[in-house]
């Protein structure tokens, strides 16, 4: 296969452009923050083939780049599957003007969750482990291999994964959105997908956000836990309500520094009054 056949001849897309993202992918977390996590990797990822894409349309440009430093995290080896798909959409996105970019990110936080369950079952639970005791093996012999035994063990999978994720989502997803097109039916794959983006997001505040109140009180001989009747109301109560918190001050342009603070504040009040 030339090394220059031209995957995308609208937008000349070569497979040169896909090797850079491919190779750039392993740099998702290498500028990871709080704020947006892998968000800068991943827009850096996608920077060439964005500017090809946009390469007449400098405002369609600067949106894209907006949409793909947005906040992004998930086991890196199957990241590149959904970059792929992301590289389909922008493409639809520029063809067609009535496309709903929106979507697009709320692909993108809809498979987090899933492929991150996937990815850190077979990457951190399985290869990592199994190259980790071959390459212990070898240590224990005093090979010098070792450490080489382990880097291979592991990265094969791990080059494949991201390598061939990023080809099968980008083919998939474009076959997939435009047969969504051609049957009208991308509004509705639009609202099924920020459904299942919003109750992805719900399921990381439940996991990922712990607060909890210790405060009780005794009524007439019986004891009465608050966190045990908040619970009652509404489960994960408290991690909700911090994270709309947060969420509102993002919405108002609150510095994030000014929120790191104020949260580390009330934390140590909180913790100090006995109330968190």
């Amino acid at each position: 296969m030339a090394r220059n056949e031209i995957i995308s001849a609208e937008n000349n897309l070569t497979k040169k452009d896909f090797r850079g993202v491919f190779w750039r992918s392993f740099t998702l977390l290498g500028s990871f923050n709080y704020e947006r996590m892998e968000g800068l990797g991943y827009l850096y990822a996608l920077m060439p083939v964005l500017k090809k894409i946009y390469k007449d349309d400098e405002k369609g440009l600067k949106e894209s780049m907006h949409r793909h430093i947005a906040a992004f995290n998930m086991t890196v080896a199957p990241a590149p599957f959904v970059m792929g798909i992301s590289i389909a959409m922008e493409e639809l996105a520029k063809k067609d003007k009535d496309f709903d970019v929106t979507s697009i990110n709320a692909i993108k936080v809809a498979l987090m969750g899933p492929l991150s369950g996937i990815g850190d079952t077979f990457f951190w639970g399985i290869f990592r482990i199994i190259a980790c005791a071959i390459a212990v093996s070898f240590a224990q012999d005093g090979n010098v291999l070792a450490p080489f035994v382990l880097l291979v063990l592991f990265n094969i999978p791990n080059f494949l994964t991201r390598w061939f994720g990023l080809r099968v989502g980008y083919k998939n997803g474009s076959s997939l959105l435009q047969d969504l097109e051609s049957s009208g039916k991308m509004e509705l794959f639009t609202y099924c997908a920020g459904i299942v983006g919003v109750a992805s997001v719900g399921c990381m505040i439940a996991s990922w956000v712990d607060i909890s109140s210790p405060l009780s009180f005794t009524i007439s001989g019986s004891e009465i836990v608050i966190q045990e009747y908040l619970d009652q109301v509404v489960p994960k109560l408290l991690p909700l309500v911090a994270t709309l918190g947060i969420y509102g001050c993002l919405k108002k342009k609150v510095k994030i520094v000014n929120i790191i603070v104020g949260i580390v504040i009330i934390g140590f009040i909180c913790g100090v009054c006995g109330i968190l």
